[in-house]
């Protein structure tokens, strides 16, 4: 299939074609909302290797449901029920898992590092630290919070879609985003002092670099 027509084949389309046998179109379903569902995932689980396994299970759950597709709402919609009712019987389950393999893992890797070669070291400190305490205040919300918060804020789906998707009120889910945004603005308030303190500190590789250019310009 040519690249143009990939990007413009609608996703009721895909499905059809999928069901009449070309299972390997299946793939441009994952790749457009893959990052979707994972996000949905994790926000019930919080953990990464473990939400990558669920995606599997739910993206296999998909296919093998697909002729249960009826179109009453959107592809994208359905999907993520899928992965969000995966999400919470894990968590039911409470099983062992093993991480997935990532095989684009040294690719990924690679754009980042091309992406922070322009950062000096204390910008990527201080941006990862930063990051990790969103991450770790976003993970530390309710998780029927968590969730909508993700699905609104992060994912930019509106009211009526995150409904849509897990299945609520649009009264609840704007109710749960205020209580959510409330929380994680206390959590954050409670953890950036310590946090810009870190990231600003001049110790370190920082501080030696100054001293040695320093006693190099009065030394010569």
């Amino acid at each position: 299939m040519l690249l143009e027509e990939c990007r413009t084949i609608s996703d009721d389309e895909v499905v059809a074609r999928v069901r009449r046998g070309e299972t390997g179109l299946y793939e441009l379903l994952m790749r457009r909302y893959n990052q979707r569902l994972f996000r949905v995932i994790r926000s019930v689980l919080t953990n990464d290797g473990e939400a990558e396994d669920v995606l599997q299970e739910a993206w296999v759950r998909a296919y093998e449901h697909l002729d249960q597709f009826e179109g009453r709402a959107g592809f994208t919609t359905w999907v993520t029920r899928i992965a969000y009712h995966e999400a919470l019987a894990r968590t039911r389950k409470s099983k062992r898992w093993t991480p997935l393999e990532n095989p684009t893992g040294e690719i990924m890797a690679e754009a980042e590092h091309r992406r922070t070669t322009s950062e000096t070291p204390e910008m990527q400190a201080m941006r990862g630290q930063l990051g990790r305490m969103l991450q770790a205040a976003v993970d530390a919300l309710p998780e029927n919070y968590r969730t909508v918060f993700v699905l609104r804020e992060v994912e930019q789906l509106s009211t009526s879609e995150t409904a849509a998707c897990l299945e609520l009120s649009e009264e609840a889910v704007k109710t749960r985003l205020h209580r959510s945004r409330a929380l994680l603005r206390r959590e954050l308030e409670n953890g950036v002092g310590p946090a810009v303190m870190e990231a600003y500190a001049f110790l370190g590789t920082r501080c030696d670099r100054i001293v040695a250019r320093v006693l190099e310009r009065i030394g010569a």
